[in-house]
């Protein structure tokens, strides 16, 4: 209807008399099978904020995916991904003199809640500029303890979410990466301060950190790339729901036994008294 009337009359009067943004106009969904392309696409950017389609192409191609490279430019077009991301877009700045942590999640195994959380940050697109988003995930639960989001990519919008995941619970190991938000002495100092174990991905390996890039890749392919964020608040008002509602309490998960990660920690919190008389001889 307005794409109709458009032609006659500007675009911002038709918005306003119909009571949408003006934004809704422009927005054009992502297509379903441009998800996984974007998202990779994404990651690559993550590690290599100046590549351009060409190497992105290449990278992709190192990492199992077959894609033509004018496929790849379009994504990068449709979503603003070819110049602006250059500047200075990059969660992980791992070029510090803080301290470095061994990863202590090689040959683990994890079979307990609280036993490792890991966390992680990524940006958030929004009508103009970006957000930034940490999580903190429950590996065993798959459970998101806790999550900020900020303008501000800095110390603050990890503590925050770390404080957030503390009012539920402690782990006994914290896995990220190298970044300094999760280097910096006051999140180290904190982490200590409860008994939790810090540990890190090796320098420029995100794949050290599956649980945590798995989790983030779902926020954006099932809520992020769906929708469009006017500002901050429209940000957080749609985030918020899709990690407090429709991921931890509606959403399944295969690794769970496709349970959501609250029912899933619901089971294992009552099957515990069962199988501790069990290890002990009873009945």
């Amino acid at each position: 209807m307005i794409a109709e009337l458009a032609s006659r009359y500007p675009v911002q009067r038709l918005c306003q008399l119909l009571g949408v943004a003006r934004s809704s106009y422009y927005y054009r969904p992502v297509a379903n099978d441009d998800l996984s392309v974007l998202a990779q696409i994404e990651d690559v950017l993550l590690a290599f904020p100046r590549y351009g389609y060409r190497r992105v192409t290449a990278e992709l191609a190192r990492r199992g995916l077959a894609i033509n490279h004018k496929c790849v430019r379009r994504v990068m077009r449709e979503h603003d991904l070819l110049q602006h991301w250059r500047r200075s877009w990059r969660t992980t700045n791992s070029q510090h003199g803080f301290g470095r942590y061994p990863n202590l999640l090689q040959g683990l195994v994890v079979v307990r809640p609280d036993q490792v959380w890991c966390a992680d940050i990524t940006y958030v697109r929004l009508t103009r500029g970006f957000v930034y988003l940490a999580i903190i995930l429950d590996v065993f639960t798959r459970s998101l303890r806790g999550w900020a989001l900020s303008l501000h990519l800095d110390k603050a919008l990890a503590l925050t979410a770390l404080e957030c995941a503390l009012a539920t619970g402690r782990p006994e190991i914290h896995h990220s990466d190298q970044g300094i938000q999760y280097a910096a002495p006051g999140y180290i100092e904190r982490l200590l301060q409860i008994g939790a174990q810090p540990s890190m991905a090796a320098k420029g390996q995100p794949t050290e950190n599956p649980y945590a890039e798995r989790v983030i890749r779902t926020i954006k392919e099932e809520e992020v790339y769906l929708n469009e964020y006017v500002d901050y608040a429209a940000a957080r008002q749609h985030l918020g729901h899709f990690i407090e509602v429709v991921y931890q309490t509606k959403r399944i998960h295969s690794a769970l036994g496709y349970l959501t990660p609250v029912e899933f920690e619901a089971q294992w919190q009552a099957e515990l008294p069962a199988a501790a008389a069990l290890a002990v001889g009873g009945p």
